[in-house]
C-alpha cells in the first residue's frame, strides 16, 4: 500500500503540478490560519485527485477484552490515533473555530472561502477592545479627566467585555487541547447515563462526525485523499457479546456515504460465526452468523492454503533471520549477478505486469456487462454481493497472473465465472471442492482431471443431503439449486483440473466451511465403518 501511495503521489504531481502539504513546521501555522479564517470547499478537482495517504491504525481487541463495551475501545483508539497523527493543536482549534466542509456550487475550483462573519466579528472585537483601552488610558493618564470615576468604570467594562470573548475562545482551545476525544468518551462510559444509554450514542456519533469533518478538512489542505485503515485483530479470543459489539461499531462508522474509514477484519470465521449466533444481534437473520458476515464484509479475503513455493519462501525468510546462516544472502546475491552477466532473460517489469492485469480485468468486467454472455444472468440482485464480486475479480486475476508460469492458466472470463460461482453457491462449491480434494488424495485414475466438477458433485450429493442438518446455516447461503446445475453442467463446465487451478487463488470463499465439511465427512465415514458388521473370522484370525 505504501508503494501504491508513492506511485499515486508522483502521478498526481505530474498531472496537477501541485505538491502535497504537511501540517508540520510552517505547515502547522498555515493549517491554523486556514482553520481560523477560511471555509473548506470540496471541489470537482479535489474529487478527481488520485493520490491517497493511508493512516494505519492497529486495534488489538484482546487489550480491551476487560472493558464493559469493547466497541467503545475501538472508537477511542480511532480518535486517539488520529489526534496523535495530526497533532492535538489543529484538532483542538477545529473543535472551536473549524467549519464543516461543503460541496462547491457548480464547477468552481476555489477550495477556500474567507469567513466574512468571523473576520467582521474579530475586527469588531478588536476595535471595541482598542476603544475601551483608549478610554481607560485617557481616564487614567490625562490630567483633569483622571479624577472622573465614571469614565474609568466605562473603560474597564468595555475592555473586559471585549477581551472576554478572546479569553473564552482561547480557553475553549486549551480545554480541547488538554481533554482529548478519547478522554471524553471514556468519561461518558464511566457516567451513570452509560448504563441506560441516555444520549450516549448520539454524543459518540457527534464526536465521530467531527473527526470525519476534520479529516475532510485535512484532505483539502494536504491536497490528497485520506483513508484511515483500521486493522482489527484478536477478536476471535473475546467473549461473544463483545464480538457483536465491535461489528456493530464497524457498521455504525461505515454507515455514512463518504466515510474515510477502511476496516481490515483479521478473524477466523469458524470462531466468529458461533460467537455471533450466541448473541441477540442475529434476530431477523435466522440466527445465521454466515449471513451476517456476508452482509457486513464488503471484500472477503480467505487466505488459501500455503503452496510449496510459499512454504520455501517462508523457510528462506526464517533461515535469513539466523546470524550464522546470513552467508546465504551473500551467495544468492553473487548468483544473481552471475545470472545477469550470463545474459539470462530478465523478468517482466512491474509496469508490464500491471498493464496485463488491467487488460484482463477489463476483459472480465466486459463479460459481466455483456447481456449476450451467459455469465451476466447469474449476477446477484443484492447490491452487497455485486460489490463483493466487483472487488474480488481484480484480486483473483492478479493472483492468477502471479502464477502465470504454470500451464493451463484460466482465461479472465473463466476467472470471473469462478468468482460468481463462489459468491452465489459457497456451500455447494465447498462440498464439490472437498470431494475433489479427497479424491485426489486417494490416487485417482489418470483421466480424473478431465472429469467435470458437476459430475463429482452429483456423485456425492447424497452424502451432502445426509449432512444437511449440521450444515443448515451454510446451505442457506446458497442461491437457486437449479441455477447451480445449469451453471456447472452447461454454461461453465469446469473440469477437476480447472477447480484445482482456481483453488489456490479463491479468496472470496470461506475455507473454514470446506474444513468443517471435511471433518463431518470423516466422522460420517467412521460411523458407517463402526456400524458395518464384522465377520467372526475377521475378529479372531487363526
Amino acid at each position: 500500500m505504501r508503494e501504491e501511495m508513492a506511485q499515486r503521489e508522483e502521478a498526481e504531481l505530474r498531472r496537477s503540478h501541485q505538491k502535497p502539504r504537511s501540517p508540520e513546521g510552517w505547515g502547522l501555522l498555515l493549517v491554523l490560519w486556514y482553520l481560523a479564517f477560511y471555509k473548506p470547499i470540496i471541489t470537482e478537482s479535489h474529487l478527481r485527485r488520485k493520490n491517497i495517504k493511508f493512516i494505519f491504525i492497529r486495534f488489538s481487541a484482546w487489550q480491551y477484552a476487560g472493558c464493559d463495551k469493547l466497541w467503545a475501545g475501538l472508537v477511542t483508539t480511532l480518535c486517539d490515533s488520529i489526534r496523535h497523527h495530526f497533532g492535538a493543536l489543529p484538532l483542538s482549534v477545529y473543535h472551536v473555530m473549524g467549519t464543516r466542509p461543503r460541496f462547491a456550487s457548480g464547477f468552481s475550483q476555489k477550495e477556500w472561502v474567507l469567513k466574512t462573519g468571523t473576520c467582521l466579528k474579530l475586527w469588531g472585537m478588536l476595535f471595541v477592545l482598542g476603544a475601551g483601552l483608549s478610554v481607560l488610558l485617557v481616564a487614567l493618564l490625562v490630567p483633569g479627566i483622571k479624577d472622573h470615576h465614571a469614565l474609568k468604570v466605562v473603560g474597564s467594562a468595555i475592555t473586559s467585555l471585549s477581551g472576554s470573548g478572546l479569553v473564552l475562545g482561547a480557553f475553549s482551545v486549551l480545554k480541547n487541547l488538554l481533554i482529548s476525544e478519547k478522554q471524553k468518551i471514556e468519561r461518558l462510559t464511566n457516567s451513570e447515563k452509560f448504563a441506560s444509554q441516555l444520549g450516549f450514542m448520539s454524543k459518540v456519533h457527534s464526536e465521530v462526525e467531527v473527526l470525519v469533518d476534520f479529516l475532510t478538512f485535512m484532505e483539502i489542505f494536504e491536497r490528497r485523499r485520506l483513508r484511515v485503515v483500521l486493522e482489527i485483530t484478536s477478536l476471535d479470543v473475546c467473549y461473544p457479546e463483545k464480538v457483536a459489539g465491535v461489528l456493530n461499531a464497524m457498521n455504525t462508522l461505515l454507515s455514512d456515504t463518504n466515510t474515510p474509514f477502511i476496516f481490515i477484519l483479521a478473524v477466523d470465521p469458524s470462531v466468529i460465526v458461533p460467537c455471533l449466533e450466541q448473541t441477540g444481534c442475529m434476530k431477523g437473520l435466522a440466527d445465521n452468523g454466515y449471513l451476517y458476515l456476508n452482509r457486513t464484509v464488503t471484500l472477503p479475503f480467505s487466505i488459501p492454503e500455503m503452496g510449496a513455493r510459499s512454504r520455501l519462501r517462508s523457510l528462506e525468510a526464517a533461515v535469513q533471520t539466523r546470524e550464522d546462516l546470513m552467508y546465504r544472502i551473500i551467495t544468492s546475491n553473487v548468483e544473481r549477478r552471475r545470472a545477469k552477466c550470463q545474459g539470462v532473460p530478465a523478468a517482466p517489469s512491474r509496469r508490464e505486469v500491471d498493464a496485463e492485469a488491467v487488460r484482463c480485468i477489463h476483459e472480465a468486467f466486459h463479460c459481466l456487462h455483456d447481456g449476450a454472455d451467459p455469465l451476466a444472468r447469474y449476477l446477484p440482485t443484492h447490491g452487497a454481493h455485486v460489490r463483493r464480486i466487483v472487488n474480488t475479480i481484480p484480486i483473483t486475476l492478479r493472483l492468477l497472473l502471479h502464477r502465470a508460469g504454470t500451464p493451463g492458466t484460466p482465461s479472465p472470463r473463466a476467472a470471473a465465472a469462478w468468482v460468481v460461482l463462489a459468491d452465489q453457491w459457497p456451500c455447494r462449491l465447498s462440498w464439490a471442492l472437498q470431494c475433489l480434494e479427497d479424491a485426489w488424495q486417494s490416487q485417482p485414475a489418470p483421466d480424473f482431471g478431465a472429469r467435470s466438477l458437476w459430475s463429482i458433485f452429483q456423485e456425492n450429493v447424497g452424502e451432502l443431503s445426509a449432512l444437511r442438518q449440521p450444515l443448515h446455516n451454510v446451505l442457506s447461503l446458497d442461491g437457486d439449486p437449479e441455477l447451480f446445475q445449469t451453471f456447472l453442467a452447461s454454461d461453465f463446465p469446469f473440469a477437476a483440473r480447472d477447480a484445482r487451478a482456481f483453488l489456490g487463488v479463491t479468496v472470496n470463499l470461506d475455507h473454514s466451511i470446506r474444513h468443517k465439511m471435511g471433518l463431518l465427512r470423516g466422522l460420517n465415514r467412521l460411523q458407517k465403518a463402526a456400524a458395518t458388521p464384522v465377520s467372526r473370522s475377521v475378529q479372531c484370525p487363526h
